[in-house]
């Protein structure tokens, strides 16, 4: 069961990584402009916050410091999420990449939400 839990807990990190990597590629390759510009550095923000809370709660020094991480960590995601439909809906960036970075943001957020009510002892 342990090593289940560690192997997804490691596949789940590289799959945030991942995504990371191709959001900072998303974000660089938008046309520079002042709008851009500002909410690049916004999702920028947000979006690296995402893997750097998960990151801090497996290394955090109680259950409660480990869900606020996570906690912080969706939230980071649920911000993301509006800025990458702001782009989308302005037309701004590939569409096709927006709809990959929006698809599998929802996903990552439905599994630390999950995760949280899991800890929380309300799943």
């Amino acid at each position: 069961m342990e090593n289940d839990n560690s192997k997804f807990k490691f596949e789940f990190k590289k799959r945030l990584y991942s995504w990371v990597l191709r959001l900072i590629k998303f974000i660089d390759s938008l046309p520079k402009s002042s709008v851009n510009d500002v909410m690049g550095k916004q999702l920028l923000r947000s979006g690296t916050s995402v893997l750097a809370n998960y990151v801090e709660a497996n290394s955090a020094s109680s259950k409660k410091d480990f869900i606020n991480f996570f906690t912080y960590s969706l939230k980071s995601s649920n911000e993301s999420k509006v800025w990458i439909t702001l782009f989308r809906d302005l037309e701004k960036g590939e569409p096709k990449e927006q709809d990959w970075l929006l698809k599998e943001l929802i996903e990552v957020s439905n599994i630390l939400a999950s995760s949280i009510l899991t800890l929380k002892g309300r799943k």
